[in-house]
């Protein structure tokens, strides 16, 4: 039995982490009666969602928005006391830019996958249609413990499905390389009805037969008035009133196991601890295990992390006339440098509300292995990304204000057995007694995953071992939402 069990739930629990994940974990211990502290390396709380303003408009310079099919992230901001904010996005409809024009996103996909050929007309060439339709044709083609969702799908429908459309989609979400992420850990709904079926287009067409059969309704997406980044600041606001204690610019340096429980090293001295929970970047999680954990240590070093950029640029609505929709995806395969950009004062009504003569769009650059175009200055990526823009769009018009945000190392990759290394840390760090590990590196990179990672690592502190066994084996699937998502 735990330190914390022993407790009934009531003992001291240190939190490594202030991002979204460490402070559900915080908010969560607070529930369940024990004393917290968090310890955020930085000066804010918050990780990769952060609030700011430009041209007198708030925006996020960070991810802009949250999945809104899974509860973890809307129940939060409710606890949070959001309710009032939340605001699905005014549109859903977005272009993707391939083959020198603005075509409309196609529907009837699973992450780029498509149910028929049909779905994906207007974006494929007609030989790239053709090829989908071998695909009830093809013998089965066995994918194992795991595969590559760009091998997989190409092998079946063709490089151009891959390409055009997929690619752009997970890029989207983790900034990776599709031939390289997991089937399995990014996209498990259809790895699962893959397995099932000897047609890969037959698996589509059963997840959308069982999604229509659920009849879910509301929006798939959700944010908040004033930013997705209002919703760390909110969780630290009610730690804080319910007694937790947040600690900025306070590194964890080491962690040391004692009869009575943990010792976590800042600086010259030693916090007492009855149980922990690790909610930060690999590397830092790798460091803070070495000594205690050395398995787990060794597999967090592995993990890689893809950085990016997002450039948000604020026009005289007057100056602008842009196409409909939300924004658009661009593929890598067209050569362009930037890979989405969203139209932020059109798809969030409160941005617009703010100030009506301004209009806020912001773009991204950088994938996994892309680090020359990060190496240069803010005024080239401004640059490039309003080249980018003229070209998609015709937007010729200057910028009343623009910031990039640079996110070295945000996104970390999810490569084919992502989810046997989440096993084996697991399974490491399940022989410390009150221990526990969470955030975007295990079950998924999008809000409601690391939400529920934090979760399902508090009821592990209190001999609770359903909630980690169910995401390792179940990872939580995260969408593209924006730009940058």
């Amino acid at each position: 039995m735990s330190a914390v069990e022993a407790r009934g739930g009531a003992g001291h629990v240190v939190v490594i982490g202030g991002g979204i994940a460490g402070l559900a974990a915080a908010h969560r211990l607070l529930d369940r009666g024990a004393r917290v502290t968090v310890l955020e390396a930085s000066d804010r709380v918050g990780g990769k969602l952060l609030p700011g303003d430009i041209a007198g408009v708030r925006v996020d310079l960070g991810a802009e928005s949250m999945l809104a099919r899974r509860p973890e992230a809307v129940a939060l901001a409710r606890e949070a006391g959001l309710t009032d904010r939340l605001q699905p996005p005014a549109t859903a409809t977005a272009s993707i830019w391939t083959r020198g024009a603005l075509r409309p996103m196609p529907k009837g996909h699973v992450m780029g996958v498509p149910g028929t050929a049909s779905a994906l007309s207007g974006v494929l060439s007609d030989e790239g249609l053709a090829r989908i339709e071998r695909d009830a044709e093809l013998p089965r083609t066995e994918i194992g413990d795991d595969v590559a969702v760009g091998e997989y799908v190409a092998a079946r429908l063709g490089r151009e499905v891959v390409d055009r459309l997929v690619e752009p989609l997970l890029g989207g979400v983790y900034a990776g390389d599709a031939y390289r992420i997991s089937l399995r850990s990014a996209v498990p709904q259809l790895f699962e009805a893959a397995k099932a079926h000897d047609s890969l287009t037959e698996a589509v067409r059963e997840i959308q037969a069982k999604a229509a059969a659920a009849q879910q309704t509301g929006p798939v997406f959700m944010g908040i008035e004033g930013g997705v980044g209002q919703l760390p600041l909110a969780v630290a606001e009610s730690v804080r009133s319910r007694g937790g204690e947040i600690r900025l610019r306070t590194a964890a340096d080491g962690l040391r196991r004692t009869l009575e429980g943990w010792e976590v090293v800042v600086g010259d001295r030693a916090e007492r601890a009855d149980a922990v929970v690790i909610a930060a970047p690999a590397a830092v999680a790798a460091r803070l295990l070495a000594a205690e954990c050395p398995g787990a240590a060794a597999e967090l070093r592995t993990v890689e992390y893809a950085s990016m950029a997002l450039v948000t640029l604020a026009y005289r609505r007057a100056d602008v006339t842009l196409p409909e929709g939300s924004g658009f995806l661009v593929p890598p395969v067209d050569g362009r440098t930037i890979k989405a950009s969203t139209f932020a004062s059109r798809k969030w009504g409160w941005i617009a509300e703010e100030d009506p003569d301004v209009l806020v769009l912001r773009t991204s650059v950088g994938r996994y292995g892309e680090t020359e175009i990060l190496r240069r200055e803010d005024a080239d990526l401004v640059a490039v990304s309003r080249h980018d823009l003229r070209e998609a769009t015709g937007l010729d018009a200057a910028p009343i204000e623009t910031r990039v945000t640079r996110w070295t190392d945000g996104l970390p990759q999810y490569p084919v057995g992502h989810h046997a290394r989440v096993a084996r840390i697991r399974a490491h760090v399940a022989k410390l007694p009150a221990l526990a590990v969470c955030g975007a590196v295990y079950d998924g990179v999008g809000i409601p995953a690391c939400i529920a990672s934090a979760y399902a690592a508090v009821d592990q502190l209190g001999g609770d071992l359903r909630g980690v066994e169910e995401l390792t084996a179940n990872p939580v699937q995260s969408l593209h939402g924006g730009a940058g998502e």
